[in-house]
């Protein structure tokens, strides 16, 4: 066992080495750009600021010769254009190169000019230089553990002789690397820095007096497990300590080990507070050597394991105790949050990690957005010399750079793992609650304090979005709400239970108090992020007050569904009134101090949050009909608040107001629930319900008709008009059901009353586009348009047809279902296609025309139907023979009004409709008269289909013959004369 552990440690800090080489490389090369970039401003004489100079370094060291030097020269000359200044700073760069002499060259720079750029590694150098120092490092600690083995095996020495030899051995190793180091690195090993000796000694040492250790208490029992606890954990913090001097490779090990430590000795009585305190000791130890060394690798794999052992307690420990593991993990986020990271912002990339510092401004300029290179770059360059092409790269490539800032932060590996590791181990907490019943303490507890880290360090993106999100999870644990049943909330699953049917796992109130001050705490953790960041990284803010707008109301609308009193909730009522108060005179006062020219994206969370939570207040304290009309009252509260605070914000709270109106008319269409429904038609509950809110939101319309915003005036606009439509068409149903609402099948009366409405709605639409050119109403006329014709040609012609469903059409010849099925419909949209001329695109003109024609034909056709079968007029009657010649009559006489309507009007839809119909009669005489009509009926039918053909034919051919009679007539009036040329 002790074999297989030590080789495993040492591919492991083998591989570390390796990427530390890697990141060494990289810090070698930003120091030569940075050189380069040092000398061509020397050359150009435009130093004039004074760089930073903490430490002995080689950029402080230049930084120095560059300012001796700038003190010593002349006036900086001037440049009649920035193109010039530019090329001759490339020159003078260029010169200044090469007459550098040792002289005048800083400390450190010949040796840094003579390396160059960077070559590429041959076979020879990666084999002589790294791999001999890896395998030699492998084979010494191989070499100890072998020793050992032959010893046990051929009985030479006796075990504690054996364990002495093998300790002694380890320490040897250990002062030969400090030995070594202390000799000093020759300078060739620079860029070989992933395979330094003496780290590889100290390494292999460090696993050697591990092995010793675990075999004197695992094997032999020499000590007890106290002492080898001791023993392990010291030899590990000694590992940390130590790499300090040989790098983090090290330092990995040395926290393998002591994350390690407590699995390797077992006790009868397991103590969770000794084994947690112990970890967070090797966790503090690990923080404090990477911040002296600034390392990233060591701190991330830190988290990981303590969250890890987190988790395998939660999972394997009975009973549980949640405070010790809780605690831990608090000190691992105040660790990240004042150890390290800390506030330490860094100066570079190459320095921290991945991503700068946010603790500026992101709108502090262009250049606080550019790479140094590409601002120097854009610097050299006149407004009116660069071409727009590049103007437009250099946007795209801050709004990029920006992105990046803000998605890949500075120490991202670090406070990443941070919040993975206190935020997997809150969410199994809460899945534990009730037992024990600390567990949902301590899951608001953690997430928390990842709110709070996540809020006071600008680098920290990450805990503060997965703080947010596991408050939010860990709240629907409590409550019994999976992610499953929420979806089924809102979309029916197969075997899914509802809301009403869902047992908390909490079923008492207890957790409510806790949900509740947990989302308070989370609104005061951003509120503090605005105040504190708003000036300082704005982007940061911004995301602080979208935080606090989201959770808390999502984690306080989770507790009432859960386990408030759906009909009267006095303290989530209460809770919710004084939040939402809270956030709208947090937005007051945020917008008193906001800069001019600054985006206001904190006030418009703040009113968003305060408008959630004012629903919230209203659903948990009202009920029924008054709970709909005051979410639709509070939207137009802020609409009217715009004549006092013309925030931008303020209209788009009544387009939430009427979504949540919508949502709510859609989970009880009824409003005030089925039984309490009157069945008086119109002057029932669902007027107001539905039509006060269809007032407010054309009220609100009205009042924005002057404001700027465009987009909510349209919307809100549209959603007036949608909640008419809406109002009327339940009204109607209601009405024509008996005053019940059901999701039976409506019949032909009912859906013939809708596309009435349809076609008014969409001729009002185009009335107000005509008086007031809006796109809503231009495009949602037609859209109503086009959706009524489909709604006709799926439901009267066929669903709903009493031809093929049977349904009576009614005791009266005339005024009878088919009146108000066919030919008002058909006469409607008649009239709404000659409304439509001139004033919609001609394909919808034409549409809107066939649309009407075929309405009528319909009519005209089952009309003729009722004439012979009476009420009924199903299929399955069949056909009279007289029936049949009616209907080829019937047909022409049709299609011949519609030639002499379309001929008088000019429309040239009409007559299409007509030629369609003398078609349609052309077919049935040739195809269904011959073959079904006998004696004089036939005759009568092909004579009159002859005489009216005959009779069309006529009527063009005076129409044309009219048409170019008048169109040569000019040409005859024009006197003959020479052709032109």
């Amino acid at each position: 066992m002790a074999e297989i552990l030590a080789l495993v440690a040492i591919v492991l800090a083998i591989a570390a080495m390796n990427r530390n080489g890697k990141n060494t490389a990289k810090l070698t090369e930003e120091i030569r750009k940075l050189r380069q970039e040092l000398d061509a401003i020397r050359a150009g004489g435009t130093v004039s600021a004074t760089l930073p100079a903490k430490g002995e370094t080689l950029a402080s060291a230049v930084a120095e010769a560059s300012m001796d030097d700038a003190d010593a020269t002349t006036a900086e000359p001037s440049f009649p254009s920035p193109w010039l200044r530019g090329r001759a700073t490339a020159d003078d760069a260029g010169s200044a190169a090469e007459a550098a002499t040792p002289e005048t060259a800083p400390p450190g720079a010949e040796a840094l000019a003579a390396t160059g750029p960077p070559e590429r590694e041959s076979l020879e150098s990666r084999i002589g230089a790294r791999w001999a120092v890896w395998v030699g490092g492998l084979a010494l600690a191989l070499g100890g553990i072998f020793m050992v083995k032959y010893a046990v095996e051929s009985g030479v020495l006796s075990p504690a002789v054996r364990l002495a030899l093998a300790a002694l051995f380890g320490l040897v190793l250990v002062a030969a690397g400090e030995v070594i180091r202390r000799r000093g690195q020759p300078a060739e090993s620079v860029p070989f820095g992933n395979a330094m000796i003496p780290g590889v000694l100290t390494a292999a040492g460090a696993l050697t007096l591990f092995g010793v250790t675990y075999a004197a208490h695992g094997f032999y029992g020499f000590i007890g497990a106290p002492l080898s606890f001791l023993t392990l954990a010291a030899i590990a913090l000694a590992t940390i300590a130590l790499s300090l001097l040989h790098g983090q490779a090290l330092a990995g090990l040395g926290l393998l080990g002591s994350m390690a430590t407590p699995l390797l000795v077992s006790t009868a009585e397991p103590d969770p507070w000794r084994l947690f305190a112990y970890l967070s000791i090797a966790w503090l130890a690990t923080a404090a050597a990477s911040r002296l060394r600034r390392w990233q690798a060591a701190p991330a794999l830190a988290n990981v394991a303590l969250g890890l052992w987190a988790l395998l307690y939660l999972a394997a420990a009975e009973p549980i105790e949640t405070l010790p593991v809780t605690l831990a993990l608090l000190v691992m986020l105040a660790g990240a949050a004042l150890l390290w990271p800390g506030a330490g912002t860094g100066e570079s990339a190459g320095d921290i990690g991945i991503g700068a510092a946010t603790d500026r401004p992101a709108d502090a300029g262009d250049d606080a957005a550019v790479p140094d290179g590409d601002a120097g770059h854009m610097a050299a360059a006149a407004p009116g010399d660069i071409h727009s092409a590049d103007a437009s790269d250099a946007v795209t490539h801050r709004a990029v750079a920006r992105w990046q800032r803000l998605l890949a932060p500075a120490f991202l590996p670090v406070s990443l793992s941070a919040a993975l590791a206190a935020s997997v181990p809150a969410i199994v907490l809460a899945f534990l609650h009730p037992s024990p019943l600390s567990s949902a303490t301590a899951f608001a507890a953690l997430a928390f304090a990842l709110a709070v880290l996540g809020a006071g360090r600008s680098w920290a993106l990450y805990p503060a979005v997965l703080g947010n999100l596991c408050a939010l999870a860990g709240t629907m644990v409590l409550a019994g709400i999976s992610g499953r049943l929420a979806l089924g909330a809102l979309v029916a699953l197969p075997g899914q239970p509802d809301l009403d049917t869902a047992v908390p796992v909490a079923a008492d109130a207890g957790p409510v108090g806790l949900l509740l001050l947990l989302a308070a705490g989370l609104s005061v953790v951003g509120g503090g992020a605005i105040l504190w960041w708003k000036e300082r990284a704005p982007a940061h803010a911004a995301l602080g007050g979208v935080l606090m707008a989201v959770f808390p109301a999502a984690i306080a609308t989770v507790s009432f569904l859960a386990f408030g009193n759906l009909t009267f909730d006095l303290r989530h009522g209460l809770f919710a009134l004084v939040l939402g108060l809270a956030y709208l005179g947090g937005a007051e006062l945020h917008s008193r101090g906001l800069p001019e020219g600054r985006a206001p994206v904190p006030q418009w969370t703040l009113v968003a949050g305060g408008f959630a939570f004012l629903v919230l207040a209203l659903f948990a304290l009202t009920d029924g009909l008054a709970t709909t009309l005051l979410v639709a009252f509070l939207g137009f509260a802020m609409v009217v608040a715009t004549r006092v605070r013309p925030w931008a914000v303020l209209p788009w709270a009544m387009v939430g107001a009427a979504l949540v109106v919508a949502v709510r008319i859609g989970w009880e269409p009824t409003v005030v629930g089925a039984a309490s429904l009157s069945k008086t038609p119109v002057f029932n509950q669902l007027l107001p319900g539905y039509g006060i809110p269809a007032l407010l939101l054309a009220g609100s319309a009205w009042l924005l008709r002057r404001w700027p915003g465009e987009r909510v005036r349209n919307l809100l606009q549209a959603l007036a008009c949608l909640f008419v439509l809406l109002a009327i068409a339940i009204l109607v149903r209601h009405a024509m059901n008996g005053g019940v609402l059901d999701s039976a099948v409506p019949t032909l009366g009912e859906q013939a009353i809708y596309t009435l409405l349809a076609a008014g709605a969409s001729a009002v639409l185009m009335t107000f586009d005509l008086k007031q050119p809006n796109p809503v109403f231009r495009y949602g006329s037609m859209v109503i348009g086009v959706l009524s014709m489909l709604s006709i040609l799926s439901a009267h012609f066929f669903a709903l047809n009493p031809y093929f469903t049977g349904e009576l059409t009614g005791r009266w010849p005339l005024f009878n279902l088919l009146l108000i099925g066919y030919l008002l419909p058909g006469l409607a949209f008649a009239g709404l296609a000659w409304y439509a001329r001139g004033r919609r695109p001609v394909p919808y003109v034409t549409l809107l025309a066939l649309t009407g024609a075929m309405l009528v034909f319909a009519w005209v056709t089952l009309s003729v139907r009722r004439y012979w079968h009476g009420e009924g007029i199903a299929s399955w009657k069949g056909f009279l023979e007289g029936e049949t010649y009616t209907y080829s009559v019937v047909w022409l006489l049709l299609g011949v009004a519609l030639l002499a309507l379309g001929s008088r009007l000019n429309a040239r839809s009409l007559r299409l409709a007509s030629a369609a119909l003398v078609l349609i009669a052309v077919v049935k005489v040739f195809l269904v008269d011959m073959s079904n009509l006998q004696g004089i009926l036939r005759a009568l039918s092909f004579i009159g289909l002859g005489a009216v053909l005959i009779g069309i034919g006529l009527f063009y051919q005076r129409i044309l013959s009219a048409g170019t009679g008048s169109s040569s007539a000019p040409r005859r009036s024009v006197p003959p004369g020479p052709a032109p040329e």
